[in-house]
């Protein structure tokens, strides 16, 4: 059995991956010229990374990645804690494998070598870069082939976009397509280890690996440590601007940044003052959830079907749960259970509506997050105090994961 996929990107080279392990052959097409991802840091949940680890990943990502101890909400002027998710050993003895910090480019070059390594079980992955996408042959009931500018042709048993949000694969298939601005964008930077640690103002930072969210009117901020603790990744969070608004992504001035912050925590001062003097904002879209990720032979993934704020901090492991049901439903084609079409619209029946309850509860919680003080912060601040979490949907649900049938927690690496 073939497989194209569309994109080249956390969420495509897990499904490669993933695909792989089942024996798939997989071509992974990718429109920019060479691989990598850019951005910074990324926060990895335990629903993820014990898919991660599944698929013998476990050694190549412990050398690049932290295991996080706990996950705080702070008050945006006083850095108060208002709650607290404890992780650890704990964390990854309840759901099977830890919470993770790492670079988004060290996670991409792991899942890529692995791909690629002949040293691995199944065929290895074809990785083709320069491919852009623009037209798709049979998708319904006979086998799916993509076109590429250039006007060359890749066909296989099935085809699955994990083109991004702006996927074209999705429009090609007549699914839902509209996309929402949030009017967020988000900053994002990594401040290197030194000026940081010699202050004794911001040199907690790397005490230990947490993640600390400061929650204020209309912003807030992420800071934690990556890298083995030589670098804090930042992702601050505000209303957009009209720049970003038209561009999607910009390099702007770090005083822009810093402005947004004044007279918040001094901690949060003081460390974006160490940041370099220019950095990336980021404009914050996502998609209202649908049902059907499918059609035919044909099949969405990850940012494609499910683009959701990042309110959470799900998207990419959202992305990586994708995989692991996709290789297990189309396994189940690989051995004559059921037909390609069938074991696609099992992975949308089982990832569909899933996601959408994480993508619904990072939308509802931009609101939470950016309350001016007042009735209504004083009501959320003592329901965090109280419960130790912020929206209806529990980070216990959200950690457990899809239910997987062939579930090999702890038997990575």
């Amino acid at each position: 059995m073939k497989a194209v996929i569309v994109g080249a990107g956390i969420g495509g080279l897990t499904a490669a991956l993933a695909l792989r392990t089942r024996g798939i052959a997989v071509t992974v097409l990718e429109q920019a010229g060479r691989l990598g991802e850019i951005g910074a840091g990324l926060q990895i949940g335990p629903n993820a990374s014990r898919v991660l680890y599944r698929l013998g990943l476990a050694e190549a990502l412990a050398p690049v990645s932290l295991v996080v101890e706990e996950s705080v909400r702070r008050r945006w002027s006083s850095g108060e804690i208002l709650a607290k998710t404890t992780l650890g050993p704990g964390a990854a003895a309840r759901f099977g494998a830890p919470y993770l910090h790492l670079h988004r480019a060290d996670l991409h070059r792991v899942l890529h070598e692995a791909a690629i390594d002949p040293r691995r079980p199944g065929p290895v992955v074809r990785v083709e870069t320069g491919r852009r996408v623009v037209g798709l042959e049979d998708a319904g009931v006979r086998a799916p082939a993509v076109v590429t500018e250039d006007g060359s042709r890749f066909g296989g048993d099935l085809v699955i976009g994990a083109d991004g949000i702006r996927s074209r694969v999705r429009r090609l298939i007549g699914a839902p397509d509209e996309v929402h601005h949030s009017g967020d964008m988000a900053y994002r930077t990594l401040i290197r280890r030194p000026q940081v640690a010699r202050d004794p103002v911001t040199r907690w930072f790397f005490d230990w690996p947490a993640a600390n969210f400061w929650l204020g009117e209309n912003r807030h901020l992420v800071a934690y440590p990556v890298r083995g603790m030589e670098f804090v990744n930042i992702v601050a969070i505000v209303p957009i601007g009209e720049r970003v608004r038209e561009e999607l992504r910009a390099e702007v001035p770090a005083a822009e940044m810093r402005a947004h912050y004044e007279g918040w925590d001094e901690r949060v001062v003081r460390l974006l003052g160490y940041s370099d003097e220019r950095v990336v904002a980021w404009a914050l879209n996502y998609q209202t959830p649908f049902p059907r990720w499918h059609r035919g032979h044909v099949a969405l993934l990850g940012d494609a079907c499910h683009a959701m704020l990042p309110y959470f901090s799900q998207g990419a492991s959202q992305a990586i749960e994708d995989g692991a049901v996709l290789g297990e439903q189309v396994a189940k084609a690989a051995l004559g259970k059921l037909s390609v079409a069938e074991a696609l619209a099992g992975y949308s029946a089982r990832r569909a509506e899933h996601a959408g309850v994480v993508q619904n509860g990072a939308l509802n919680n931009r609101a939470l997050f950016h309350l001016p003080d007042g009735p209504e912060q004083r009501r959320r601040d003592e329901k965090f105090r109280r419960h130790h979490q912020e929206s209806d949907v529990s980070f216990d649900w959200i950690y457990e994961g899809t239910p997987l049938e062939d579930d090999l927690v702890g038997q990575g690496a």
